[in-house]
């Protein structure tokens, strides 16, 4: 995390580290889509935008798109429509914030593989990554939202471990080649800064929950943990959001309508504002 007019500790070692990551990618090359998938018409982003003084960068993930279209409801509803349209409110609602800029990794309904979103919140230097779903299980019961950090030892529940394989395979479904070594989790280099990030995460969390909890059911009380593969920055805190079961035909509902995205768009910018002012406030403490 960064720090207006100084160099944190922090974004020292993530200078230090960024620049191993465009080594190793540099040396190994990035994951590319198979030749026979360029229909799919994966889009690079534009190089980024400078942010406005003294703001931080908030990287607004909306999940899937595309040829994939993430969970589908019992009506038809399709995962990742319902969270382009959440992210969107996300980025309006930080848009009058004095101190926070939000930016979409998507704007518009194309695939973007999952290592694709990672560097796309690197390259915008951002200081958190937040990955927005409405994700579905095998039974229709299943509802309330979520928040997963990323876990190097295993998932923390059993839906955490079947989520994460869910989401994970969303390269598969686009045809994505991807790279046999991750140059972010096996590289030692990485470990120190990574636990620091996996902590920061964890709080962001834990921010973002209590501020989902008065306005929604809860699937889960506290940050959940699994190997999400979109969550594995090694410098930027990430947490994905499940912000209902598309699957559950009450929730499905509710995703359809404006009040309720609106309404947990609202919780989740509350949880993001919050945990930046827990962050300033104990970096302003005598040896914070």
């Amino acid at each position: 995390m960064k720090k207006v007019g100084s160099m944190t500790p922090l974004t020292a070692r993530r200078r230090l580290l960024l620049s191993g990551v465009a080594l190793a990618l540099i040396t190994a090359g990035p994951a590319r889509a198979k030749p026979e998938q360029a229909e799919l018409r994966i889009k690079k982003p534009q190089r980024k935008a400078p942010a406005a003084k003294g703001k931080k960068i908030v990287m607004i993930d909306p999940g899937h798109g595309g040829i994939d279209p993430g969970a589908i409801g019992e009506k038809g509803s399709e995962e990742k429509h319902v969270v382009l349209e959440i992210a969107n409110h996300i980025r309006a609602l930080l848009s009058s914030h004095p101190h926070i800029e939000a930016r979409l990794t998507r704007e518009s309904d194309h695939f973007i593989p999952l290592g694709e979103r990672v560097e796309i919140a690197h390259r915008h230097d951002a200081d958190l990554f937040m990955s927005i779903h409405a994700d579905g299980f095998t039974s229709p019961q299943a509802n309330g939202a979520s928040v997963f950090a990323l876990s190097n030892r295993g998932a923390s529940s059993s839906m955490a471990r079947y989520l994460s394989k869910r989401e994970n395979a969303a390269d598969d479904i686009g045809g994505v080649k991807v790279a046999q070594k991750d140059h972010y989790l096996q590289q030692v280099l990485f470990d120190l800064v990574q636990t620091d990030t996996i902590k920061n995460s964890l709080t962001l969390g834990k921010h973002v929950i209590n501020q989902i909890r008065p306005v929604h059911h809860l699937h889960s009380q506290q940050t959940e943990q699994a190997a999400f593969a979109v969550l594995k920055s090694p410098t930027v805190p990430s947490v994905l959001v499940e912000t209902s079961f598309i699957t559950n035909p009450s929730e499905e509902r509710l995703l359809g309508t404006t009040a309720f995205r609106q309404k947990i768009a609202s919780a989740i910018v509350e949880g993001i504002v919050s945990y930046f002012n827990a962050f300033d406030a104990h970096n302003r403490r005598p040896g914070g």
